[in-house]
């Protein structure tokens, strides 16, 4: 057996690729895509190291040109998920007692395939056409956060570890970090390959094993992230895959007495549901599960009047409209004082009549389709409504159209009340809504900023004046688990800003940091006593 104290190279985020014209990454990636393109794919469902097919055949169709079949993948039923639970717990005694480096080892590895044409190509090319992601934003999620969190992880492991108590002479004092006596239930969204693949292998580093649920949006990249990790050699049974609908996974996991940890991302209402199902179950629990989540958000962006209209308007368009708005973090309400409002409005509507919208295929398409038609039936439903009010006007977009993608075209709401619904329900959609105030209200603006949302996830503020930024970062402080001073709410980059939000948007354990990895650990406290005591007398017992 090896010994010896261990060191990880120092991680540095991924660079990013930009695919300009006549770029290599440009022609490899274009060919994975037209591969994709050209081929219908059958994706079975990875349990205990086994490809599992159950023959219930569901289609995977492209958001963005919904008659184009991608492939199908297999579902699952109850019988699927227990035993996706039985190969956890098998495989659990084996990852949990194997030396870290080992488990280090096969992360890091995963990191490094994922940057080699064969993965990123791959990974890419299935996140842009089964989630109508352009190709920047596939490249910052798909490949270089998802790489970013595999080796930041491992160096948050390895301080972990490193972190241990004083020991007085006489006395050697450890804490053994312990994964977890159970198995962790991971529920990923379909927005970001990146959380999808980090809140398995998160846990799963630290000895833990796991059942992954990813959505059934995402099948296509998610299927290629286990790919990634089996090639890198990931045991049997460590992570385990499944395609099934989420009530029925949800009946089986919370039932179980092995179960000890829930790891999400998603809609706040599927949260505090399922936090209360686990409540309702505490009694049948081995342990006291872990559960950590990171959920809606109605991300503000609060421009003072020393602010730079261009860099507002730049912040607004990219902030609300990347991804078609369908970022937990998305730029969603502002709050822009009377005298900014007509240049920031002017740039704004400027930068909208010159986006192209369609396939991610096409690299000139800064919009793309929304996720599926029930995401496309409720924005759709709220620019109706809101074209049927008088207390707010669209001053860009409003329009919608469905007969080839699921598109819906950016859209800015001016509302007169400040808390009119727009501003207060989070749509996940291009959908920005405006507040106009008074200049002299600055502070009452973020008041309402503050008090009309129940999310406190991400935020802005513009301003050049230091005393304005220092205000309200005192008055916002609990309004965003992550605060941006004259930047846009999006972009967290692992390493550099810890991700995660509190009140209604999750319980803030900052994915890509290592306060989320303490929470898939039980630390065990040993003390070893080199001189024990032979006797029960103390000194202050003696008479003289």
């Amino acid at each position: 057996m090896a010994a010896g104290f261990f060191h990880i190279a120092l991680p540095k985020n991924e660079p990013v690729l930009n695919y300009a014209p006549g770029t290599p990454e440009r022609v490899k990636l274009k060919k994975a895509i037209t591969e994709l393109l050209s081929k219908q794919v059958e994706v079975p469902m990875f349990i205990g190291g086994k490809e599992v097919k159950t023959g219930k055949l569901v289609e995977i169709r492209a958001p963005h040109d919904h008659q184009h079949i991608l492939g199908y993948y297999h579902e699952g039923d109850a019988e699927t998920v227990k035993q996706a639970v039985k190969a956890a717990l098998e495989a659990r005694r084996m990852w949990a007692a194997m030396p870290w480096e080992h488990r280090a080892s096969v992360f890091l590895k995963a990191a490094d395939l994922l940057c080699e044409p064969y993965f990123w190509t791959k990974i890419n090319a299935a996140t842009m056409l089964g989630q109508s992601k352009n190709v920047f934003q596939s490249e910052i999620d798909a490949v270089c956060e998802l790489t970013d969190f595999l080796r930041f992880n491992v160096k948050y492991m390895t301080e972990i570890y490193d972190f241990q108590p004083i020991s007085p002479s006489g006395i050697w004092n450890r804490l053994d970090w312990r994964p977890l006596e159970g198995f962790i239930f991971a529920l990923t969204p379909f927005n970001f390959t990146s959380i999808a693949g980090n809140l398995p292998s998160a846990p799963a580093m630290l000895g833990n094993v796991v059942v992954w649920k990813p959505s059934k949006a995402q099948i296509l990249s998610a299927r290629v992230i286990m790919e990634l990790f089996k090639e890198a050699g990931l045991p049997d049974g460590v992570i385990n895959q499944v395609f099934v609908p989420g009530p029925l996974a949800a009946d089986v996991i919370f039932k179980q007495p092995e179960f000890a940890g829930f790891h999400y991302t998603g809609s706040t209402e599927v949260f505090q549901g399922i936090w209360k199902t686990i409540g309702d179950n505490i009694y049948k629990y081995k342990t006291y599960p872990r559960i950590v989540g990171e959920t809606g958000g109605k991300d503000f962006v609060v421009v003072h009047g020393s602010a730079q209209p261009n860099q507002v308007s730049t912040a607004l368009v990219r902030g609300a409209f990347e991804y078609q708005g369908q970022k937990c973090s998305a730029a969603s309400r502002a709050y822009i004082p009377e005298s900014l409002w007509p240049k920031i409005s002017e740039l704004m509507i400027e930068d909208l009549s010159t986006f192209k919208t369609g396939g991610p295929e096409d690299f000139s398409n800064f919009i793309n389709a929304v996720i599926d038609e029930t995401a496309f039936n409720k924005l759709s439903g709220v620019i109706d409504r809101i074209k049927k009010e008088k207390v707010a006007t669209i001053i860009a977009g409003g329009g919608y159209d469905k007969s080839v993608g699921y598109f819906i075209e950016p859209t800015i709401v001016v509302s007169s009340d400040p808390q009119y619904f727009t501003m207060e329900e989070e749509f996940f959609g291009p959908i920005l809504s405006v507040y106009v105030y008074p200049d002299d209200k600055y502070e009452e603006a973020l008041d309402l900023c503050d008090k009309t949302s129940i999310y406190g996830l991400t935020g802005s503020i513009f301003a050049t004046d230091r005393e304005a930024i220092n205000l309200a970062s005192t008055r916002l402080i609990h309004a965003a688990g992550n605060f941006y001073i004259n930047d846009k709410p999006t972009g967290a980059v692992v390493g550099q800003q810890p991700f995660g939000g509190s009140r209604g948007s999750g319980t803030n354990d900052k994915a890509g940091s290592v306060l989320n990895l303490l929470r898939w650990l039980s630390p065990r406290a040993i003390k070893e006593n080199f001189v024990p005591p032979t006797s029960y007398k103390y000194p202050f017992m003696d008479e003289k």
